[in-house]
């Protein structure tokens, strides 16, 4: 199953089934593939494509689909690892090494290439901590060019509170290695990296983006020269530039559709955007509830 094949999954399945029996379905589908697929999409899922409906139950299903693909990255590593079933204020998926004992929470992040602005709450940091509960240890996986560049609440966050800033780049790095856990070779470092950060950290910094220094921290733990480590993220970076491109095109055939439309149909896409009934039906709800009390 490539990237493209997954997000035509996603769209059939949220137009015929309940979000649970799609969520089992997407999740045999993920934990079937093989590690050429399984990079494959590693590669892509941090982007949401521009065509998955915005609020939507396509976008709801897209990061159940990162949520899965998540642990079968932490599977393919040597872990178990399942998704978390609560409904709500607690991690996406739960994980335990079984070699060497440790357990993990993980959060699954990923972004629109057209959403530009975002705060310390997008990367609910502070959320994962507190939800690693007897866990030892709490991983954050976003994209890697999405984080903050320079200053963020959320470096400090993760340096206080040992919140692991990983990436899906990373992931793909481990993957295209083949390395995995065993009696010999533990991850433990890896998830634990913003507390030995942290150590060497002055609390003036605190927020200063460490992500350079992770990127050191993560050569020498996989041990990569420097030029192979680069060569990796220089065709992460030109996979996001093709990949942007595309979503540009999509928008722009957008902007073509709606100037061939009617005027009729101008209104009622209008209106379907802004929401208007929907906004009028939850103002009646809430008066009507006042009014028969």
């Amino acid at each position: 199953m490539s990237f493209l094949e997954l997000c035509a999954k996603i769209k059939s399945e949220a137009a015929r089934r309940s979000f649970e029996v799609s969520t089992q379905v997407l999740e045999q589908k993920i934990y079937s593939l093989n590690r050429r697929e399984l990079l494959s999409i590693v590669a892509a899922i941090g982007a949401i494509p521009e065509n998955i409906g915005h609020d939507s139950t396509e976008e709801k299903l897209y990061a159940k689909a990162s949520d899965i693909v998540l642990a079968k990255c932490l599977r393919e590593l040597g872990l178990s690892a399942v998704i978390n079933k609560k409904r709500a204020n607690c991690a996406d998926v739960v994980a335990k090494s079984m070699f060497h004992g440790y357990s993990l929470v993980g959060e699954a992040k990923s972004f629109r290439l057209s959403r530009t602005a975002k705060n310390q709450k997008d990367f609910k940091v502070k959320s994962l901590a507190d939800w690693r509960g007897d866990n030892n240890y709490a991983v954050l996986t976003c994209p890697y060019y999405q984080y903050p560049k320079s200053k963020s609440q959320i470096y400090g966050q993760a340096l206080n509170d040992n919140v692991s800033l990983f990436s899906w780049e990373y992931f793909s790095v481990l993957l295209a290695n083949k390395i995995s856990e065993n009696k010999l070779v533990n991850f433990a470092d890896l998830w634990n990296c913003s507390f030995l950060l942290a150590k060497n950290t002055r609390v003036t910094d605190k927020d200063n983006c460490f992500l350079l220094k992770q990127d050191a921290f993560m050569k020498k733990c996989l041990k990569l020269s420097d030029k192979k480590f680069e060569a990796y993220f220089s065709e992460f970076r030109d996979n996001i530039v093709v990949r942007g491109n595309l979503e540009i095109k999509y928008w722009q055939a957008k902007i073509m559709e709606i100037k061939k439309y009617t005027r009729k149909q101008a209104i009622k896409e209008l209106l379907l955007s802004l929401k208007l009934n929907e906004k009028i039906s939850a103002i009646r709800k809430y008066i009507d509830s006042l009014e028969h009390k």
